[in-house]
């Protein structure tokens, strides 16, 4: 069977326009990215019941948006943070509070911030500040180097791995049961990993901008393949 894997999507509510009340939003290359690794998508909106919902799925997609708010980690808001809608990341902690733990879950750039903070860590609130430059955003094509011994270095299959960068802001100090698995030149944290659950995965990058790459389709093949895995031990296939 395909594996379900939710997607959590982006929200921008707006209760004074009694038309829409806002919107709900996702790139279309999320779930390209999922179909194309042999998965079905699934869009979660924050009011969905996540509890019913972690019965339900296989695997878990995080993908990017807009900033987390830092009362989340004990901080004040940094001038130049852009708010993500607090809908988003209440229904996400809901979910995460609700999947079994060895249910796969992959973030991307919000997603794998994310993770950290919903492990009780903090984030670097505008990059710039810390590492002296802007090439972290807009898209800007990087190298990152890969430990060994990582998921992350069995998904890509390198040592190295390139992809386009998206980000003001990135992991400071790391969660509670998390590990950094890459950095950049300039020491910011590229991805992490859950050493207490089979494959919790979170990098910094957009592995779905760059879906011809070989290196970072294999991050979204190995997903769904875990998921899948999962699927199976959930619910046994009848032979």
């Amino acid at each position: 069977m395909k594996p379900i894997i939710g997607i959590t999507v982006d929200c921008h509510r707006d209760p004074d326009d009694v038309r829409t009340r806002g919107k709900l939003e996702l790139n279309w290359n999320y779930a390209q990215a999922v179909a194309d690794a042999g998965g079905i998508p699934v869009l979660i909106p924050p009011m969905a019941d996540m509890k019913g919902l972690s019965e339900i799925i296989h695997g878990w997609l995080i993908p990017g948006g807009d900033d987390i708010d830092a009362c989340r980690f004990g901080e004040d808001n940094h001038p130049k943070v852009s708010l993500q809608d607090p809908a988003r990341f209440e229904g996400e902690k809901l979910l995460w509070d609700s999947i079994p733990t060895d249910l796969p879950v992959l973030g991307i750039c919000y997603g794998c911030q994310f993770l950290n903070v919903a492990r009780g860590g903090s984030l670097i609130q505008h990059l710039p500040d810390v590492v002296g430059h802007e090439g972290h955003t807009g898209g800007t094509m990087q190298e990152y180097d890969v430990d060994r011994g990582s998921k992350l270095r069995s998904a890509v299959g390198t040592d190295t791995v390139t992809g386009k960068s998206y980000h003001h802001q990135a992991v400071k100090d790391v969660g509670e049961n998390l590990k950094v698995v890459s950095r950049n030149d300039d020491g910011t944290i590229e991805a992490i990993e859950a050493t207490d659950r089979p494959w919790v995965l979170g990098v910094q990058w957009h592995p779905e901008r760059t879906l011809m790459d070989s290196a970072t389709k294999g991050i979204f093949e190995t997903f769904v393949r875990s998921a899948a895995q999962f699927a199976e031990q959930r619910q046994p296939v009848a032979r």
